[in-house]
């Protein structure tokens, strides 16, 4: 059976995250941890669909990934094919047809790199025990019940059956309480690409319209309810909620660190090798910092994912936050966050996570205010970013990639890619009329 992975988004809501396929997660690019994944599942023949902005990096990633099977790093067979998708308008309609060619010919085993699920499904599809229960059905889609409205697709389904997809029906119109998760097998790939081609959509449903299009002719596909873990990546907050699912699978490793007597190492925490923890440093897992990276004197990380080569500097918390590689902080607060790669903070400075009322965070994406659902959340920003000393930044705020922030400012709105921000702040001068030289000190 093929593996088509699709990973050719263009993160456009994640945005300043340039692409959830290579956000490291425990040290490894998600795009990467998906394919192991799935092999660890007993897969390996996959087509993997990127587009130009990530096609080199994917090639790149495969390349790395054979050599460390050589090495005997890894002890997972795969055979991976990298495919471009070159018009990433045609969304996941135009990548299934990109990898038709190269997938045809047998049964094939769709999925998307947004959904993130429990290595279970996999182990099932493969054992056929979702194969068999498709019997002599065209194939299955594996569907997740939900209590509250998702925007995506969601199932109308009779006797176990799939009568009909509808990709985003808008709350209160949905078909049914079963949402499309995109693990779709097809014993024959074939009716699907044909029906792609002839299926037209100005919205982006070109692919489930023309699914819909198959079940209400005739073909047949099983929902399988799936009751597990389940986490698109559609916003920057899931970056969190990823995190976390990752982080509570992990087990406790400090071989290969350097840590200080009196350091404090509490709960499941990974260290990778050259780790190297200060004196009066805390860590709580569970939390995973990345090789190379130092958590100095008197800092407490704890629930976070620390990246490669970062310094947790002096007296700085970081709390349930994700950071990239080469993250260098002082006598900081990072709390709920999302922070890419080479970010340098000013000493004082502190991301703001709750609004005085407690109430959901909400945050700019694409023009439109959206509920994180999180009643504490931080700051997100891009790659190559700088701020100044004792700069404050306001919950839910977004800083694109290759910005300076300078100091002493209190940042309440987005800022965009390549800007450098400063503040006016007018010092004026009275007389004072209190004299300190009388006021001692005990």
């Amino acid at each position: 059976m093929k593996v088509v992975l699709l990973a050719a988004g263009r993160s456009k809501r994640l945005k300043p995250i340039e692409d959830k396929n290579f956000l490291n997660f425990l040290g490894k690019p998600l795009v990467q941890i998906q394919l192991e994944q799935l092999a660890a599942a007993g897969f390996d023949d996959f087509v993997l669909v990127g587009g130009s902005h990530n096609l080199e990096k994917l090639r790149e990633l495969v390349t790395a990934m054979a050599g460390s099977r050589r090495g005997g790093a890894a002890r997972l067979s795969m055979k991976i094919e990298v495919v471009e998708q070159e018009n990433l308008d045609d969304g996941m309609a135009g990548a299934v047809l990109s990898a038709a060619s190269v997938a045809s010919g047998g049964p094939v085993l769709i999925v998307s790199g947004n959904d993130i699920v429990e290595d279970s499904v996999f182990t099932k599809i493969n054992k056929d025990e979702f194969v068999g229960a498709a019997g002599a059905n065209d194939g299955f889609l594996v569907a997740k019940e939900v209590g509250e409205y998702f925007p995506g697709g969601y199932l109308q389904v009779e006797n176990g059956f799939i009568k009909s997809i509808v990709e985003k029906p808008g709350a209160g119109n949905e078909p049914g309480n079963l949402v499309n998760l995109v693990i779709h097998y097809f014993k024959d790939i074939g009716p699907l690409v044909d029906a792609l081609k002839k299926t037209a959509s100005d919205k982006d449903d070109r692919y489930e319209q023309a699914l819909d299009s198959l079940m209400k002719g005739g073909l047949k596909f099983k929902a399988l309810p799936y009751n597990g873990f389940w986490q698109p990546i559609k916003y920057p907050w899931h970056v969190l909620a990823v995190m976390e699912h990752f982080l509570a699978g992990i087990k406790p490793k400090t071989d290969g660190a350097e840590i200080a007597e009196s350091a404090v190492i509490r709960g499941n925490v990974y260290l990778e090798d050259g780790v190297k923890v200060l004196d009066h440093a805390t860590i709580n897992g569970p939390a995973y910092i990345g090789r190379g990276s130092i958590v100095a004197g008197n800092a407490l990380v704890r629930g976070s994912c620390i990246g490669a080569n970062c310094v947790v500097g002096y007296a700085t918390e970081v709390a349930r936050s994700f950071l990239g590689d080469r993250v260098w902080t002082h006598s900081n607060y990072i709390g709920d966050s999302v922070i890419g790669n080479n970010v340098s903070f000013g000493a004082g400075t502190v991301t703001g996570n709750l609004r005085f009322d407690e109430g959901n965070i909400s945050m700019n994406v694409r023009g439109e205010k959206i509920d994180s659902g999180r009643n504490k959340f931080g700051l997100i920003t891009g790659d190559h970013v700088r701020s100044g000393i004792n700069t404050s930044f306001m919950p839910g705020i977004k800083i694109g990639t290759n910005v300076c922030v300078g100091a002493g400012l209190t940042i309440s709105m987005d800022i965009e890619n390549n800007k450098f921000v400063t503040g006016k702040t007018e010092l004026v001068q009275h007389e004072n009329k209190l004299d300190i030289s009388v006021i001692l000190r005990p």
